[in-house]
């Protein structure tokens, strides 16, 4: 399969590089190229094992350590390229699952997909490193999944992302009146979507139930693809965006089939085509698609493609 250089940077300015026309619809009308656990790209296999594992998987690790490690790492990992990289190549909505470490004095966050990775402000330093140098550029930041942490843990959080983005950061709204222009004007460049109940109140923590992001829970392709399409169907007609996961899901015995393969060599790969030509038939605008998930972003033009949807929007029968 042919694989996408890693350090493309033709798309870092896709955003501030659309027609007048489409900066001006609704944000939830355009196509988004989007990652799946898009901070797993390293994780550390020297740490425990995150609390989002069962129990059985802990045991297991504990027993087998480092071997079990191994073989954890090569199915945690759903990306190869760093943030910066992956925003240089045009991804702009990131899936972000953050954690605690028990045990830890202080209330440092780090992401977690099995295994714990960065630090969470490491991240949002670089993504922030990579707006301040691309100002017309925006990002989704969709924090749907929260471990180990308590009320003290998620006020460490919002007031991270504050600190970090401080006046980048949108402030709820009405999701139809969001264009880019209306964030270019306001220089808004971070729109945070918080799946938890402390975050209720903060004018700049979008509730998880504006950006639905339905998940099919399957290794077939088949049903992936139906499942998407009936999502698609089913979208909210206001106040939302939608995120379309074009992604598989390992179940045990996929893992135990592809033990030492991992995800990418030994499910990714094999049905990117298949997913990849569901992406190209897509159209965004009203009743379209808007963001669109994909594991190892790299290992085809995905966000090219999607950026490239996006030009059907110029052909006003599109739209109605």
């Amino acid at each position: 399969m042919k694989t996408r250089p890693t350090g493309n940077v033709s798309n870092a300015d896709w955003m501030g590089s659309l027609a007048p026309k489409l900066t001006s619809m609704p944000l939830k009308h355009l196509a988004v190229p989007g990652s799946h656990d898009s901070f797993s790209f390293w994780v550390d296999e020297k740490a425990p094992v995150g609390p989002d594992q069962k129990a059985v998987v802990k045991h297991l690790a504990a027993v087998f350590r480092l071997l079990a490690k191994k073989v954890m790492k090569k199915w945690s990992m759903t990306q190869n390229l760093t943030f910066k990289e992956q925003l240089e190549g045009g991804i702009r909505y990131f899936d972000l699952r953050v954690s605690s470490k028990p045990g830890e004095p202080g209330h440092e966050i780090y992401f977690i997909h099995g295994l714990f990775g960065h630090k969470v402000r490491d991240g949002l330093n670089d993504i922030n490193n990579f707006l301040n140098a691309h100002r017309k550029e925006v990002v989704f930041l969709d924090f749907n999944h929260h471990y180990a942490m308590e009320e003290e843990h998620h006020r460490y959080l919002i007031r991270m992302l504050q600190e970090v983005f401080g006046s980048k950061l949108c402030k709820i709204c009405v999701v139809e009146e969001i264009s880019l222009n209306y964030l270019w004007e306001q220089k808004y460049q971070v729109l945070v979507f918080y799946h938890h109940q402390s975050a209720e109140g903060c004018p700049l923590m979008w509730p998880g139930n504006n950006i639905p992001a339905p998940w099919a829970n399957t290794t077939d392709t088949g049903k992936l693809i139906k499942f998407l399409e009936t999502t698609l169907d089913e979208r909210a007609k206001r106040g939302t965006f939608h995120v379309s996961q074009a992604i598989l899901t390992p179940q045990v015995k996929t893992i135990v089939k592809g033990l030492v393969r991992g995800l990418r060599n030994h499910l990714v790969e094999r049905n990117l085509p298949t997913i990849m030509t569901w992406v190209e038939s897509q159209k965004p605008g009203v009743d379209g698609v808007n963001i669109i998930t994909s594991d190892f972003v790299e290992l085809t033009d995905f966000a090219s493609t999607v950026i490239k949807l996006n030009d059907l929007l110029l052909d006003d029968r599109a739209i109605k």
